[in-house]
């Protein structure tokens, strides 16, 4: 039997956990765990998401599964946990499950974030497996001293975040889980399609093509936007992995621990099965995981407007004043300008983009004010992680760019 331990991934195909199982599974190098399975609901044969060109060499390994199944339902989850024939148990398991879709009802966030992952962590329990790590999509809003760390009570945003932070409330009051809560920024890298920072990278392309600045109405632009690479949040949660498989529950709460505190509508968790308490504040680890590059909206902007070759600036107090008042109808004007652009971009592509995953149209979630500032210094004091990509920088946006050409999904336009 192989001394490493096997793995398990719920979720997050379509936003993170393609890179961690590269990670975990390199096509070419070290493998970090003996047996690898990915449970979610897409199929990815054909793939009814997208997978980027690097993720099916990553499933055609041996010892290496992909299992699609509905997560809502408890039997589906348990057989997902029985190992295969000869195969040890699974020791660490990754959740990174939640609906991102900011669109979505609240009925929907409760089903796809709330109930999926509860079932998930109650058969871990039960399971008694040695890690159980969440993955915490940037949910929140943080107040304007910043940057914030774990201690602090940082407040979800919309009703999909509250649920969002609902989940950590429920999964931490499960006693028997060894939890530790992965907390991240906006997250960026190759094959990253989801998100704040995919879409600002290929609006602000647009705006390069067109020599245009790219406008925001939020200046001076001073609020966090904080980052963290893709190859760091996957090297993250492996970290987590095994800094509470080493320590169990018990230990990572004296180290670790905090206070997870009530941001709901009492009426509706009293109607929700499994929620915690609200007058209860349980303890779980939690680790932030942001960059050093403490980003913010005027430097991630300007940063990503150089790259294309344009810049970014701000509307004038009085455009401002009237963007705040009516961004409903800003949302369409903005978007007058850019998207018909995109398309023709794929269109004048050599060879033409018939299909990509990547949108170049900004809604009003796209369009929202942004702050979050993370700290990330506990992660590195107490578990010793190391970030891979410390800053953001033009060679980063350069191999995001550069591997959407290679798979065609990035426009190849003469001299750019």
């Amino acid at each position: 039997m192989s001394s490493k331990p096997s793995a398990i991934i719920f979720g997050g195909l379509n936003t993170c956990s393609r890179a961690l199982a590269a990670l975990l599974v390199p096509p070419e190098g070290e493998r970090l765990v003996s047996h690898l399975r990915i449970v979610d609901r897409f199929s990815v044969n054909p793939p009814t998401t997208y997978l980027g060109a690097e993720f099916p060499k990553v499933l055609a390994q041996p010892d290496v599964e992909y299992r699609q199944a509905n997560l809502t339902i408890p039997s589906a989850v348990a057989s997902a946990f029985d190992p295969p024939p000869g195969k040890a148990p699974y020791s660490y398991v990754f959740d990174l499950t939640g609906e991102i879709n900011h669109d979505r009802s609240e009925v929907i966030a409760i089903k796809l974030t709330f109930n999926v992952a509860r079932i998930i962590g109650l058969e871990a329990a039960r399971r008694k497996v040695n890690a159980y790590v969440r993955l915490q999509q940037p949910v929140y809003e943080t107040s304007d001293k910043g940057p914030h760390d774990e201690k602090e009570d940082v407040k979800p945003v919309r009703p999909l975040d509250v649920w969002w932070h609902e989940t950590l409330r429920m999964l931490a009051s499960i006693d028997d889980l060894p939890l530790v809560v992965l907390r991240i920024g906006f997250v960026y890298g190759p094959y990253v399609e989801f998100g704040l920072y995919p879409l600002v990278i290929t609006v602000a392309s647009i705006y390069g093509y067109m020599n245009k600045p790219m406008k925001t109405p939020w200046g001076p632009g001073k609020d966090g936007v904080n980052t963290v690479h893709i190859d760091d949040v996957s090297g993250g949660l492996w970290a987590c992995a095994k800094w509470i498989a080493s320590l169990g529950r018990q230990q990572a709460n004296l180290t670790a621990g905090e206070k997870i505190y009530f941001h709901n509508d009492r009426t509706k968790v009293k109607d929700t099965e499994g929620t915690c308490i609200p007058d209860v504040q349980p303890v779980a680890p939690v680790f932030n995981l942001v960059d050093d590059s403490e980003m913010t909206m005027a430097k991630g902007g300007s940063m990503i407007t150089e790259f294309f070759g344009t810049t970014f600036e701000f509307y004038s107090f009085f455009e401002n004043a009237m963007a705040k008042l009516k961004l409903d109808d800003v949302v369409e004007e903005i978007n007058e300008h850019h998207v018909g652009t995109w398309t023709e971009m794929l269109q004048t592509s050599n060879p033409p983009i018939v299909q990509t995953p990547l949108d170049a149209y900004m809604d009003h979630w796209a369009l929202s004010r942004r702050k979050l500032s993370y700290n990330n210094s506990k992660i590195k004091k107490v578990i010793g992680y190391k970030l891979i990509r410390p800053q953001f920088t033009h060679d980063a946006l350069r191999e995001v760019v550069d591997k959407w050409k290679a798979e065609g999904s990035w426009p190849a336009l003469e001299g750019r």
